[in-house]
């Protein structure tokens, strides 16, 4: 981003920080500011954006109109039901502030707080629940989307363009709100039970028989190992403590985590190499002692907002977030995938497995009942483009499909062959938006 934007916009990225496009930015105080937006919508069309925490262009309308949301804040609460009431633009972070103590949590967090209730939504977010809750979608009761011709519109489940707006990346209009259900908890705790394997195959056959003991898990993978410690991980698997779990004297629903560091505002290409971060992956592993203990919802949920702006430890060119999903009965594919990563020597900070349940209706909703596995990879790496495209095919080959709201670089074909719901998407989409208003960077690029 050395080159000035053009007079009057803004450099916009995702948090992988590649392929920066300049729009005009504008912030609406209110639903109805937003729909005012809307109807003078410019010749490149209109994206909503929230925090940018979409990996990659899915925020970004290149020479077009940008709506940021995070103006829009209000949320409201039913103490009785658990039902939240809550503006597009708040974020996960400040809405568990005010539930926590309230002994209340949200249905589905990703691995960030930092993400807004309309991202969640227009991602339909998963978490390590998806084997017991499915995604966000799943808890929505009704959401207010904000469409074409400016009109301000409440939607249902028994809406399509309902579905078409979970998981529809913000291509069906701008959310303003949404209404979704909570889960009550005692505490502000986890009880975790850690677990060290020794490879990849002791790894997947210790998640299928024994996550259906937990609420939540996710495996950590070391993606350096090689032989026969190729894809030795880390699980960890937990449930919301009681009270009964805590020391005494504990404030049993305390929460107010921050970042405790604060990443360097520039780091060097590099950084991240082979030698760093086996380094690390060896300490991890060796750290993670198997057996139980209670942890606060930050450390087990949240440990990267520990740190302030970690996307910059990936230096200057930014990195690639890689996420695909197969089919359980498709571990072979995983397996292959795993070894070339090994074979390779791709370094991956961060590798992480999960097993997904049933998905929800969205028609372009990611998770489907299989193994998902996430990959953060720093940009340039030598024949890292090959790879990832060598990796698309076999997970279409195998009925699987890849994450849009971590994509950076997927191609328009990889797309039509792994969302099979794709037309029906299309023609619910093309009912509400026919000229075409709402686009972004990814809808261009994946010909959508």
């Amino acid at each position: 981003m050395s080159s000035a934007a053009p007079p009057g916009t803004t450099f916009l990225t995702g948090w992988g920080r590649t392929s920066p496009t300049p729009a005009r930015l504008v912030r609406p105080a209110t639903a109805e500011q937003v729909a005012e937006t809307v109807r003078r919508a410019p010749e490149r069309g209109v994206a909503a954006r929230g925090l940018g925490r979409a990996y990659g262009d899915a925020a970004q309308n290149a020479g077009g109109l940008v709506v940021d949301c995070t103006a829009l804040t209000s949320w409201s609460l039913d103490e009785a039901t658990g039902l939240v009431t809550a503006g597009a633009g708040l974020s996960l972070h400040d809405l568990m502030a005010a539930l926590v103590p309230r002994g209340w949590f949200v249905p589905v967090t990703p691995g960030t707080r930092h993400v807004t209730v309309g991202g969640a939504v227009a991602a339909d977010v998963h978490g390590k629940n998806h084997h017991v809750d499915s995604s966000f979608g799943a808890h929505l009761r009704s959401l207010t989307l904000v469409t074409a011709g400016g009109g301000i519109r409440t939607l249902t489940p028994a809406d399509d363009l309902f579905w078409a707006t979970v998981g529809g990346m913000g291509l069906t209009g701008v959310i303003v709100e949404a209404v979704f259900r909570c889960v009550p908890i005692e505490t502000s705790r986890v009880r975790v039970d850690t677990e060290r394997t020794r490879d990849l195959d002791h790894t997947l056959e210790t998640m299928a028989a024994t996550d259906d003991r937990y609420r939540y898990t996710v495996a950590w993978i070391d993606l350096l190992a090689r032989g026969g410690r190729m894809g030795r991980s880390v699980l960890t698997r937990g449930d919301h403590a009681a009270r009964e779990e805590l020391p005494r004297g504990a404030d049993p629903l305390e929460f107010a985590p921050r970042a405790l560091v604060k990443a360097p505002p520039w780091a060097p290409d590099g950084l991240l190499n082979p030698l760093t971060v086996r380094a690390f992956n060896e300490a991890w592993y060796l750290k993670s002692r198997p057996g139980t203990s209670v942890q606060g919802l930050a450390p087990f949920f949240h440990p990267l907002d520990f740190v302030d702006g970690w996307n910059r430890a990936y230096g200057p060119r930014g990195f690639v977030q890689y996420q695909f999903v197969v089919p359980f009965g498709q571990e072979a594919t995983l397996r292959r995938i795993v070894a070339r990563l090994s074979a390779e020597g791709v370094v991956s900070f961060l590798t992480v497995l999960k097993r997904f349940g049933p998905g929800t209706p969205g028609m372009l909703s990611f998770p489907m009942p299989g193994w998902t596995l996430a990959l953060d990879i720093p940009a340039g790496q030598r024949g890292l483009a090959g790879l990832l495209r060598a990796f698309d095919a076999q997970v279409a080959e195998a009925g699987g499909r890849i994450y849009l709201a971590k994509d950076s670089r997927m191609a328009a074909g990889t797309m039509a062959a792994t969302y099979p719901r794709l037309a029906e998407w299309r023609k619910v989409r093309d009912e509400a938006d026919p000229d075409g208003v709402f686009r972004t960077d990814l809808a261009r690029r994946l010909g959508l």
